[in-house]
This record gives C-alpha cells, structure tokens and sequence, in this order.
C-alpha cells in the first residue's frame, strides 16, 4: 500500500489518474496536457504502474493506460475501515 500512497503523493499523478477517468489514452495524448518532457511522463506512468493504479495495454505502435479500478475501490475500502464507528 506504501507505493499507492507515495504514487498519489504527486500532483503530475493525480492529474494523470483524473484524465484516465474519461477512458484510457496513450503516453502521447496524456504528454499533450504538460508542461513537461515525454520521459518524464513516463516516469510517472511507471510510479502509477507500480503502484497498480493503472494498467497498460499494447496497441498498435501505441500503449494505451487506463485507471485499474479495483485497486481504488480496494484502497477506498480500506479507508472506510478508519473511521470511527460510534
């Protein structure tokens, strides 16, 4: 879980996961919205990866990310099992 935390500990990261929610894009589309080198983005992509945030996906001369679901939904369960019950 330490890499899911240090993964959304970046602003770039969490832009990245938001844009993802619309569908899945490839290295360059997400390049396009930073003010950032491709390698750098790919930096990113590979924490996200890690961290099983997302997911990729070969197509064509092209890789294509999108947001892996259930690791949120695994992640926001488990916060729910902080709080306090009454």
């Amino acid at each position: 879980m330490n890499h899911i935390f240090k993964a959304l500990n970046d602003e770039t990261r969490r832009k990245i996961i938001e844009m993802l929610k619309a569908g899945p894009m490839n290295a360059g589309e997400i390049a396009e919205v930073f003010d950032i080198s491709k390698p750098s983005i790919s930096h990113h992509l590979d924490i996200l990866k890690r961290a099983d945030l997302i997911t990729s996906e070969k197509k064509g001369q092209f890789i294509e990310y999108s947001l892996n679901t259930s690791i949120i939904e695994d992640l926001l369960s488990w916060i729910l099992t902080l709080k306090k019950e009454k």
